[in-house]
């Protein structure tokens, strides 16, 4: 079946690789709670989408997550992920790396969660997520923005 890319209206996109178990997600520009938690609502309802998988979260294009302490905690407390499942998140901005740790920390605290962790190096988070490396066009495909 392969992988399969979904795009959703707002500046992130999400590809679900069925192979390798893993979903990633590619953001860019400014972000929204409204965004984040319509991404979440996306990828949960995708018929695709498995709770078991890992998941990539590419951030190092994020300008700005809009986000309150309150807000990454409702997102953190949604049960997308099984706890069997590793969400690495990539960032680059102090923000956008505090947030992340926001995410990990909320998760940490709430027993029976999937793992998170917070990488500001891409071959340190897939290794974390097991995989040695991802082909090229498996991240660009997630990067592309709408129109391109």
């Amino acid at each position: 079946m392969g992988a399969r890319l979904r795009e959703v209206h707002m500046p992130c996109r999400y590809r679900i690789d069925a192979e390798r178990r893993l979903v990633i997600t590619t953001a860019w520009g400014r972000m929204t709670f409204a965004e984040m938690q319509a991404h979440q609502d996306q990828l949960a309802a995708d018929p695709h989408f498995n709770p078991e998988f890992n998941q990539l979260v590419d951030a190092t294009a994020i300008t700005e997550a809009n986000i309150s302490v309150d807000e990454a905690k409702m997102l953190a407390s949604r049960r997308l992920f099984s706890p069997t499942s590793r969400r690495a998140f990539l960032g680059s901005g102090l923000s956008i790396l505090a947030a992340g740790r926001l995410m990990q920390a909320f998760a940490h605290i709430a027993k029976g969660r999937e793992q998170i962790s917070v990488f500001h190096e891409r071959n340190a988070a897939l290794k974390w997520l097991g995989l040695g490396s991802l082909p090229q066009n498996a991240l660009q495909i997630a990067k592309q923005e709408p129109g391109q």
